[in-house]
């Protein structure tokens, strides 16, 4: 039995599980490059985002920082990847994960489900393949963790490789002094209990939504698919180039995907909500034709 009520915001120090991707994109302004690339070709100074973040934000932060270990997320894929928690179509999903509107402005918020599917029309928009409109769909469907009682820190936030030392282009990496996992000397190397080159498939990131979904559904979508679902909140990796030293060849021919998806899932998203019952017969057609049927979740 899953219970839908109050999860997402109950003890958690984000108002709502999206007061997250706001504070991404306020670090990543749509149509300012990449970290290390910018600061090298213009010397600008990049906005402070310590000081300009909101309390919650930061403490959400701190206890993502501090509480996922090695430790934790072994333990979380124990818990969840048998995927036995429920068995459930996408749209019955949507449905779920819509349970998570923000209760303290109902009159503004957008659902989930709308925020996906503005997503998902700025990619059909450009012209891209089906698979990659049904990732702009689906991407954030592992956020029912948080229906299922899991605390916002380990469901949303930026993801980052454990068992290997802490990067500093990680957002707020000051918090890592917290991780029990930054005082045991197995882990302070740049690779850690991983081998150079090894490939991401190898390293346990931060526990949270990717993981999941990717898990759910990676038997159905081609890899140029599920290394968005996968990687989208790496942003040390594919926006600020750290942990390189992890990744093969494959990673890096696939990140092109991941960089692809991520203006679309910062910079879509606006007040104004899609036409869904017109839009819904397109979109049925795309998730029978990828995901039919019922999912193990």
């Amino acid at each position: 039995m899953v219970d839908t009520k109050g999860q997402a915001n109950e003890g958690g120090p984000l108002k709502r599980l999206d007061d997250w991707d706001d504070f991404v994109v306020e670090r990543y302004p749509e149509g300012e490059a990449t970290g290390q690339d910018h600061r090298k070709r213009s010397g600008e100074v990049f906005r402070d985002y310590r000081a300009e973040a909101r309390p919650g934000v930061k403490e959400f932060y701190r206890l993502n920082h501090a509480r996922q270990t090695l430790e934790f997320v072994k333990a979380k894929k124990k818990e969840y990847l048998g995927l036995d928690h429920k068995l459930m179509g996408v749209w019955e999903a949507f449905e779920l994960l819509d349970t998570l509107v923000d209760d303290s402005d109902p009159d503004t918020e957008l659902s989930q489900f709308e925020h996906l599917l503005q997503t998902a029309e700025a990619i059909r928009g450009d012209g891209h393949p089906r698979w990659l409109i049904l990732t702009g769909l689906v991407h954030d469907l592992g956020k029912l963790l948080c229906v299922f009682g899991e605390p916002q820190w380990a469901v949303v936030g930026d993801t980052f490789p454990v068992g290997c030392g802490f990067s500093d282009k990680v957002v707020f990496p000051e918090f890592f002094e917290l991780n029990p996992d930054s005082h045991d000397e197995r882990y302070q190397a740049a690779v850690g209990i991983y081998e150079e080159g090894c490939g991401l498939d190898q390293v346990h990131l931060s526990w949270g939504h990717d993981e999941y979904l990717y898990q759910v559904v990676k038997d159905h979508l081609p890899d140029e698919a599920l290394y968005p679902i996968r990687y989208h909140s790496f942003y040390a990796c594919h926006r600020e180039g750290a942990y390189g030293q992890l990744m093969n060849d494959r990673d890096r021919e696939m990140f092109q995907w991941v960089r692809t998806f991520n203006p679309y899932d910062l910079y879509s998203k606006d007040e104004n909500p899609p036409p869904v019952e017109e839009l819904r017969p397109f979109y049925e057609e795309l998730v029978d034709e990828y995901l039919p049927g019922k999912l193990s979740w």
